[in-house]
């Protein structure tokens, strides 16, 4: 009888009883070490756009290279200049085109929740790719711009009218349908482009409209081009993640319903 009284006085003076403001202390200081540890091995936003830059499909700039390369030695070999300058357009909108399959590559895999999970932001990952998209093609656009001007001796008003214009619109269209609150499939955006390839072979091969417009009236185009351009892409990288607010119907109320 004695000896179970002392087991149990023994374990009456073993057990522990925790002191909850000991406990929540305890809880807040591992949070802080956690987190000081993390931010050692965070990375900084070269490194991220590196990664990005690692996790990117070269394949389709190298498209967007042949394209050019083709487009260059087709133009060569054509004989009618007057078709030459018209054709050019063509070339821009499909160039733009060939960004669409990864630059929105998560939307296609449904990945946005895992990016969205992540440390850096999915309007971060977003501006690296839209970054490291718009310089490499910014590159190849030059690049064939020299050859242009060198080889088929286009004028900077030709460039400007015949492939920077529609190249920059069709980069309008892709942002302005692609990056919105609604799921519009890729495929969606790829009709648009080529609907306004269309149009605007259409608008060129009509001499009377080519014609009206005087150098001055395409430079207001352009500059306003470039403002929308830089408009959708702002909103691209503000709202890219309202399309995981809505459902594949793209309707909050079918979400709700």
């Amino acid at each position: 009888m004695d000896l179970e009284k002392m087991l149990e006085s023994y374990r009456a003076d073993m057990m522990i009883k925790p002191r909850e403001e000991r406990v929540e202390e305890t809880i807040q200081k591992s949070g802080e070490i956690f987190l000081e540890r993390e931010q050692e091995r965070m990375l900084n936003y070269a490194e991220f756009l590196k990664i990005q830059f690692t996790v990117l499909r070269k394949r389709w700039w190298l498209y967007q290279c042949l394209l050019l390369t083709a487009s260059g030695l087709v133009l060569g070999y054509m004989q009618e200049e007057y078709f030459i300058r018209r054709s050019v357009g063509v070339a821009g909108v499909l160039f733009v085109v060939l960004i669409i399959p990864e630059m929105w590559k998560n939307r296609t895999y449904c990945s946005m929740e895992v990016e969205t999970a992540a440390y850096y932001s999915l309007r971060q990952i977003y501006a690296a790719r839209m970054l490291l998209f718009g310089t490499a093609d910014a590159c190849f656009a030059a690049a064939f711009c020299v050859i242009l001007r060198g080889r088929l001796h286009f004028t900077m008003a030709d460039l400007l009218v015949q492939f920077l214009f529609p190249m920059v619109v069709t980069a309008c269209i892709c942002f302005g349908i692609l990056c919105n609150k609604y799921a519009v499939s890729e495929m969606a955006s790829v009709g648009v482009c080529l609907v306004w390839s269309g149009v605007w072979w259409l608008i060129t091969m009509n001499e009377r409209i080519y014609r009206a417009a005087l150098l001055p009236v395409w430079v207001c185009l352009f500059s306003a081009a470039l403002l929308l351009l830089a408009a959708v892409s702002y909103r691209a990288v503000i709202n890219c993640g309202k399309c995981l607010e809505t459902g594949a119907s793209g309707s909050d109320k079918d979400r709700r319903m």
